[in-house]
């Protein structure tokens, strides 16, 4: 049986990224694959729990140290009892955030140094990371807008201030710059279209 592929989607609040997970992964199914659409912090019964405790509340209802620990925790659950079963038989796996946005969330914009972010990972997942992780880049100040105006109570991140949205847009930057091996900057400023052909393009290629 051939490899499944890891597919991630990663950016700042309000880029569009889970949109363009659903599409792609209907693309991909039209073509054959068996997909797995999931998403983080979340994708199994105990993860969407933590995922309830980290996104709605006051923005300061924790710690970065403590969100980048719950998160570690759902990630494990989500790898162990989603991710990589459908890997191991074959299937495509795309998955709206992973590891990244802990870097750029916690790191970059919590202020956690990165190495011990880093290490927190490989400590808990050795070896894992994506196949290919698609990076949305958006003025935050639009995305946030987007964000904001979904009905949804999971708004504790869009509530932090712009210097916490830029500072993390930074982090994404740098983290398609270090890892140019696996990651595809978006400009998620186009149209829905134009993304997704974009996308399409760069899975063929």
């Amino acid at each position: 049986m051939s490899a499944g592929k890891f597919i991630t989607f990663e950016g700042g609040e309000g880029t569009g990224k889970s949109t363009q997970c659903q599409l792609l992964a209907d693309y991909l199914r039209q073509q054959g694959y068996e997909v797995i659409l999931t998403r983080e912090p979340g994708g199994t019964d105990g993860a969407e729990l933590i995922r309830a405790l980290l996104v709605s509340g006051d923005v300061n209802r924790w710690s970065g140290v403590t969100e980048a620990l719950l998160l570690n925790a759902a990630r494990v659950d989500h790898w162990e009892k989603v991710i990589s079963p459908a890997l191991n038989r074959g299937a495509w796996v795309i998955c709206d955030r992973f590891a990244d946005s802990t870097i750029a969330y916690q790191g970059f914009g919590r202020g956690l140094d990165i190495d011990f972010l880093w290490n927190l990972h490989n400590s808990v997942l050795p070896g894992v990371q994506p196949d290919l992780t698609f990076v949305f880049d958006l003025d935050p100040a639009i995305g946030i807008n987007r964000a904001l105006s979904r009905r949804t109570s999971e708004v504790r991140f869009e509530k932090m201030d712009i210097e916490f949205h830029n500072r993390m847009r930074h982090g994404y930057l740098e983290i398609a710059k270090n890892h140019p091996q696996r990651c595809r900057l978006v400009d998620a400023g186009q149209d829905i279209n134009t993304i997704h052909h974009h996308l399409q393009q760069m899975i063929a290629g």
